[in-house]
């Protein structure tokens, strides 16, 4: 089966060098491609992507904003924000707004196809710079919190053992390994968990899990 991509870039050639990119991978397919967000709910609806590829920098309503609709209606897809410049302070706010990594546009050529296939697996391409801003930013644990008894939020055993490996940054993959059950397991167990935590991607569920203790 397909993975199916969605592109969201207001540049008309770079949507058409990523569209001649992921045509070179037989298991990857173009969903749709959009020049600017300010439909992507519908968007998203209508082109049922399996991943998406987000700028940062669109018109009239940006990448990050976005993101946060689409976080709301469709928690399950996976987002990979492009950006220009690494250090930027807005790549840290879409990792912790829910997006699942980043890629850098100079990068597409030689990155694109392998960060895909990351996220596919659970991973979060992104660099270790802005990997420990979000570590560093999901540890600061308000004293008020510390005291507070983590709610009943229902985790079954085993959710609690894959939430226990997400915590550890383990992969999809990995923590299929380490559990010894299969991938789609994984995945579903992992639903299950945004539900009952109330959550909308790893990096909220990593927070919520540190936060109030929960494993």
């Amino acid at each position: 089966m397909s993975i199916r991509i969605a592109i969201f870039d207001d540049n008309k050639s770079i949507r058409e060098s990523i569209t001649m990119l992921l045509k070179t991978a037989p298991e990857l397919e173009v969903a749709g491609s959009f020049s600017h967000v300010l439909d992507c709910v519908a968007d998203v609806r209508g082109c049922n992507p399996d991943i998406i590829l987000m700028d940062i920098e669109m018109p009239g309503m940006t990448g990050i904003e976005a993101l946060k609709l689409i976080r709301k209606e469709f928690p399950q897809v996976p987002v990979l924000m492009q950006t220009v410049f690494e250090d930027d302070d807005r790549v840290f706010d879409s990792i912790c707004a829910g997006a699942s990594g980043y890629i850098l546009k100079n990068h597409l050529n030689t990155r694109l196809l392998e960060s895909i296939r990351e996220i596919q697996f659970g991973g979060s391409p992104m660099s270790p710079t802005i990997a420990r801003k979000v570590l560093a930013k999901l540890q600061q644990i308000p004293q008020h919190v510390q005291s507070m008894p983590a709610p009943d939020y229902h985790l079954s055993p085993r959710e609690k053992e894959v939430l226990a490996c997400i915590v550890e940054g383990l992969s999809y993959k990995m923590i299929a390994d380490r559990l010894t059950i299969s991938y789609e397991t994984v995945r579903s167990h992992v639903k299950k968990i945004y539900e009952k935590l109330h959550v909308a991607s790893l990096t909220e569920a990593v927070a919520k899990a540190i936060n109030q203790k929960i494993v």
